[in-house]
């Protein structure tokens, strides 16, 4: 992953506090990001800074366009929760802050299994 300095990190996690979806399909934690296709540069800028991460789209149905960013797995785990838990707190979104927590609480597990996975594949 290529250095992020504290523009690009500042700019993330604001993106994600206005936009992003911090959750799970049950089995696996997500973090997940949806937007107008008029927005494909940015979505290009995030895929430069996180590219293990994946990008689906465009879609184009119900009148919307729209590209659907996502971190999961190693990349979650390694790429984008770090810089979460180090800019994401109350003070900057509370709100966010407290979905971004209850995410990671509720799939706990799962991310400790994925660190400890990581930290023996050295």
């Amino acid at each position: 992953m290529p250095h992020l300095d504290d523009f690009d990190e500042g700019l993330f996690v604001g993106i994600l506090v206005g936009e992003g979806h911090f959750g799970g399909d049950g089995r696996q934690p997500q973090v997940t990001l949806r937007m107008h296709t008029r927005h494909e540069a940015l979505f290009a800028w995030i895929m430069a800074r996180f590219p293990r991460t994946k990008l689906y789209g465009p879609y184009h149905h119900g009148g919307r366009s729209y590209y659907q960013w996502m971190a999961r797995g190693r990349a979650l785990v390694e790429d984008v929760l770090p810089v979460l838990e180090a800019r994401l707190t109350p003070a900057v979104d509370a709100y966010a802050a407290q979905r971004f927590a209850e995410m990671v609480d509720r799939y706990g597990d799962v991310i400790a299994r994925e660190r400890e996975r990581i930290a023996r594949l050295g």
